[in-house]
């Protein structure tokens, strides 16, 4: 699923496809924008924010996008066969004289001025592999709300951007406590170096097609979707519920013997408490 290292990713290729040149085809295919044009104009940059994807074209535009949880953008070739899936799920075609870029299942896209913004993403926090990183301001973010749970503290994009549902559970896995836990209850040499714990777990992956936690190879996550496989550490049966994130329930996993604090019973139901609080 898409995170800041993956989104991270997907903006290299678009700004290396694209950056430059001059587009000589355009197709934004939703209602909003369906007759925009950018054809004759130069793609500046591609600029990846947390989770957003801006690409900045000539005449003070950028086109908006972000993933979710099934979006993504592809770049062809001229003699490629476009691969991302159906025709119908295609939002956006970027072309120029040698790259076509296909943004498919994009759930987010908006064409706005560049001066603007902030209207799509200033309300996220630092980014965790951007310029604008501050581990102080993350931290401080995170803590604002000191009864919230760790897990959707670490979800929404407003605290911290970049990390999503995997990055959640490995980072309190390597924390040693539940995703259940309060912000505030966390101990404080912990809390401390979240932040760039955090950091270098993105950054580790952003270059690798193949995220990993562990520094080991074929066993690239210590709990996220191992459940109930043993865990890496101790061997107790790795455990998974859902959490929401402010949104919707997430699957969550961690392991009850290596990571302290609260969690649901065994074979309880989900525990559903959604937030008026955006994750994007």
């Amino acid at each position: 699923m898409p995170e800041g290292d993956t989104v991270w990713q997907a903006a290299r290729r678009l700004h290396d496809a694209l950056a430059g040149k001059v587009l000589t085809r355009s197709d934004l295919r939703v209602p909003q924008y369906a007759t925009a044009d950018l054809t004759g104009r130069t793609v500046l940059d591609v600029t990846p924010r947390g989770k957003h994807l801006l690409t900045r074209v000539e005449g003070d535009l950028t086109l908006h996008s972000h993933l979710r949880m099934d979006g993504s953008w592809k770049v062809f070739t001229s003699d490629q066969r476009w691969t991302g899936g159906p025709a119908h799920q295609i939002r956006a075609i970027l072309g120029t004289h040698d790259r076509t870029a296909v943004g498919y299942r994009l759930p987010v896209l908006d064409l706005l001025r560049t001066a603007d913004e902030p209207r799509a993403v200033g309300h996220l926090g630092p980014d965790l592999l951007g310029p604008d990183w501050n581990p102080e301001r993350a931290l401080a973010n995170l803590l604002t709300d000191p009864a919230r749970s760790l897990g959707e503290a670490l979800l929404d994009q407003r605290n911290l951007a970049g990390i999503g549902n995997v990055y959640k559970s490995e980072l309190c896995f390597l924390l040693g406590v539940t995703p259940w836990l309060a912000v505030g209850a966390l101990p404080a040499d912990r809390a401390a170096k979240l932040p760039s714990l955090a950091k270098k777990l993105l950054e580790a992956n952003r270059d690798h097609p193949v995220r990993n936690t562990t520094g080991r190879r074929g066993q690239n996550l210590f709990v996220y979707g191992r459940a109930p496989r043993p865990c890496l550490r101790c061997g107790t049966p790795v455990r998974v519920a859902d959490q929401g994130d402010g949104s919707r329930e997430r699957p969550t996993y961690w392991c009850p013997a290596c990571q302290t604090g609260p969690a649901p019973a065994p074979g309880s139901p989900p525990t559903r408490r959604l937030r008026p609080r955006t994750t994007r």
